[in-house]
């Protein structure tokens, strides 16, 4: 996991970022596979009196993501320890918006990923799926170093696309987000195409 310098340069501004994808006051959001918390708090604080469920499979970073929470001051995170896969299961109650940022490429099954995402939104909620642009790690320096997954596992928004809408989701719109990633904006599709 990159450290905090990192994430700073690549997204100083991660509020903006989440309020360009659509998060807003009141929502019920999940920041799925949240890693050390960097986009957690400040969908926490953009949310307001709506709450944000951080879901991930390692106990070290729900540790750092709660207590980067905790030092941002915000009381409106549940954090839930396990698998993606298994999100329905994990959170049974419907939410707005689920945001996945730099770790769809490592999802075993894609469409099956977006299926459990699917199960757990409501019946006009959101999927956003935040990744790297399809281009070499050398034209992707953080730091002056070249950063982010191998060439192989960044994947233009219609290969996510092709996994995603399968799982009853219609591409809305791909976002420019930062330097290197864009948004994949999904919408839940409701079948009348």
């Amino acid at each position: 996991m990159p450290d905090r310098d990192w994430w700073q340069t690549l997204w100083p501004d991660p509020k903006r970022v989440l309020a360009d994808i659509g998060v807003v006051g009141g929502m019920q959001v999940i920041d799925l596979c949240c890693g050390d918390g960097y986009f957690t708090a400040p969908m926490a604080q953009l949310v307001a009196d709506g709450t944000v469920c951080a879901v991930e499979l390692s106990p070290e970073m729900i540790a750092a993501a709660r207590a980067e929470a905790e030092r941002a001051g915000v009381a409106n995170v549940r954090f839930i320890q396990g698998d993606a896969m298994t999100l329905p299961e994990l959170l049974p109650a419907a939410v707005d918006l689920v945001l996945i940022a730099n770790t769809f490429h490592g999802a075993p099954d894609h469409t099956g990923l977006a299926r459990a995402v699917r199960a757990t939104l409501r019946p006009d909620g959101t999927f956003v799926v935040i990744n790297w642009w399809p281009r070499p790690r050398e034209e992707t320096a953080v730091l002056g170093k070249p950063r982010g997954p191998c060439f192989e596992l960044r994947f233009s928004p219609e290969q996510v696309a092709a996994w995603v809408e399968p799982a009853g989701f219609r591409l809305r719109e791909v976002k420019e987000v930062g330097p290197y990633h864009y948004g994949a904006i999904f919408d839940v599709a409701d079948g009348r195409d």
